[in-house]
Parts: C-alpha cells; sequence; structure tokens
C-alpha cells in the first residue's frame, strides 16, 4: 500500500507519532511552535480554560470489540466528574451512537448528562444511519446550525468551529465538507483578527491519515486555505479511535481515542474495523482528551488519558 501523495507525513511517520502519543504526552503550541512533555513530568501551567474532547462513543455497539459501549462512556463520565477543576464544557466530534436509534441517542444523552457540563457536538456517520439521513441527530443537536449541521460559537476569545464531513460519506470514501459549507466557513472567517485563536471539531480527519481507508477529507484543503492566516489553529477531530497528532505550520492536527472501542494502525489489517483486543487491554486503548487553552500565549495543550 502506498501513502497519499498530498500528506506531508508518511505511514511510517504516522505510525511513529501514534506509538508515542499513545504513552500519555502533552502538546503545547506557541506562535506555530510545537513542544510536548510525557503526563506527570511537571507541574501545570495556569490556563485561561479548559474543555473536553469525547469522541466515538457509539452507544449500542455490543459486539466482542465491547460488549458494552454505554458502560464505557459511562466510565469516562466518571473520569470527568472526578476532575478537580472542571472544565468548562465537552465537545463530542460524532458518533455518539451505533446506528442513530432515538434509544441509543437517549442513552447517550442521560450518560452525558450526568457530567453537568455543556456538550457541543458535530455528527459521525453513524449518527447519520436512520431513514432521514441526519435528521434525528438535528433533531437534537442542530438547534442555530446551518445545513447539516454546521455552526460556530466564541468562548473567552476562542472561536470553536463545528464543520460536518460525513453528510455525503460513501462507503469506503473520504469524507468531505462540500461547496455550501466552505462558502459558509469562508463567510464565517471574514474580518476575523488573524490573531484570533481557532479551534475546529469535525468528525473525520481534516488531514489525509491513510487514504486506502478513508481517513481523511478530499475537499479539506479548501477549508485549511481559509485557516492558514490565523496564528494559532487547532484542529480536532475522531473516526479512527486512537491518537494521531501532526504539526503543519501554525495548525496542530489531532485525533482523539474512542470511548468505545479500537481500530488498527494504518495498514496493519485488512481493513478499518473494531479491533478486538484481550479484555484487561480494552481500557488502555480508549480515553479522553483534555484540551487547555492559555490567553497572551496562545497557548493549546492537549492531554490524552485513557480509562485504564
Amino acid at each position: 500500500m502506498t501513502d497519499h501523495p498530498d500528506t506531508a507525513t508518511t505511514r511510517r511517520e504516522a505510525l511513529k507519532c501514534m506509538a508515542w502519543a499513545g504513552t500519555g504526552a502533552l502538546w503545547a503550541l506557541n506562535g506555530g511552535i510545537a513542544s510536548s512533555s510525557m503526563l506527570g513530568a511537571g507541574p501545570a501551567r495556569a490556563v485561561g480554560f479548559t474543555f473536553l474532547q469525547l469522541s466515538d462513543s457509539h452507544v449500542g455497539f455490543a459486539k466482542p470489540a465491547n460488549p458494552d459501549a454505554r458502560a464505557t462512556l459511562r466510565e469516562a463520565v466518571a473520569k470527568i466528574i472526578a476532575m478537580p477543576v472542571k472544565p468548562d464544557f465537552i465537545i463530542h466530534t460524532g458518533d455518539i451512537t451505533q446506528l442513530s436509534r432515538d434509544s441509543e441517542f437517549d442513552d447517550a444523552d442521560q450518560i452525558l448528562r450526568e457530567a453537568g457540563l455543556p456538550v457541543f457536538f458535530v455528527p459521525g456517520e453513524h449518527d447519520m444511519v436512520d431513514e432521514g439521513a441526519g435528521k434525528a441527530f438535528l433533531a437534537r443537536y442542530g438547534k442555530n446550525t446551518l445545513g447539516a449541521g454546521w455552526y460556530s460559537f466564541d468562548h473567552k476569545g476562542v472561536h470553536f468551529v463545528g464543520l460536518v464531513n460525513v453528510a455525503d460519506l460513501k462507503p469506503g470514501g473520504m469524507g468531505r465538507l462540500g461547496a455550501d459549507q466552505i462558502a459558509w466557513l469562508a463567510k464565517d472567517l471574514a474580518g476575523r483578527p488573524a490573531s484570533t485563536p481557532i479551534i475546529v471539531m469535525a468528525h473525520i480527519p481534516l488531514w489525509t491519515v491513510y487514504a486506502d481507508w478513508g481517513w481523511g477529507t478530499d475537499d479539506a484543503a479548501e477549508a485549511l486555505k481559509l485557516l492558514a492566516r490565523f496564528g494559532s489553529v487547532s484542529i480536532l477531530n475522531g473516526h479512527i479511535h486512537q491518537i494521531a497528532q501532526k504539526v503543519e505550520g501554525r495548525m496542530v492536527f489531532h485525533t482523539a481515542r474512542s470511548t468505545a472501542f479500537p481500530q488498527p494502525a494504518p495498514g496493519t489489517a485488512p481493513s478499518p474495523g473494531p479491533q478486538t483486543v484481550p479484555a484487561g487491554q480494552l481500557h488502555a486503548l480508549l480515553g479522553i482528551t483534555d484540551v487547555a487553552f492559555r490567553r497572551g500565549a496562545e497557548r493549546i495543550a492537549l492531554v490524552d488519558s485513557t480509562l485504564a
């Protein structure tokens, strides 16, 4: 298998990145220069605010890779509840459910409500497999959104953008934003100072992790051009159920672990999909991401922790 010619990171480099990131690395971005340290290596720095990323909960999934995805989502929420300093909110980067059923959305809502925090969502492809092709998701989470559910908001000087790249997803194909959404993004970003920190959330990665498995977004370059003038851009994704990171100029790309089940590393299996591991290893491959922003230094720090 060959690497996608448009990505600056080869598959070997991506696998190396996943290997060390999985040990628990804290990433900080300051003026486009990234640095990292291992968790527990020193005291946490003061931050302006924190939020959490959850992803790929797949509530309703009950197969050998994880007999009860509801239970592991509850464990993730329990970690949040136990935090000594509560984050401002949670973002969920898609695949809340396995089959877009009302009962699955109900269960997910009930579990997430226990965290006692606002939650912002973008859909994954599993959230749009109902007969209405996403109507169930939009009925619950689509208030004040446009199109298939894209939107933006501001929080303490940071501009957040929620993008949807799963609305027209073909089996095995790449994600796609579409012309309407890209035109909206151009209007949304227009007039904002280049010093505005931008945090983007979308389900499928906006960089090509592995084209053979559709792990990328085919028109992401058009969106990234619009974001290129900003001094601090962080792009948070899910979908691949494992940590992968990339730094490109002043942009940091980060995919999160799932709370349900792992998937194989790119190219290490015939195809992507739920990966069954020994029961004692599952929790070490599931987790959440804690994101911290400090005003002034334009610094964002990503701390990945497992359910183990």
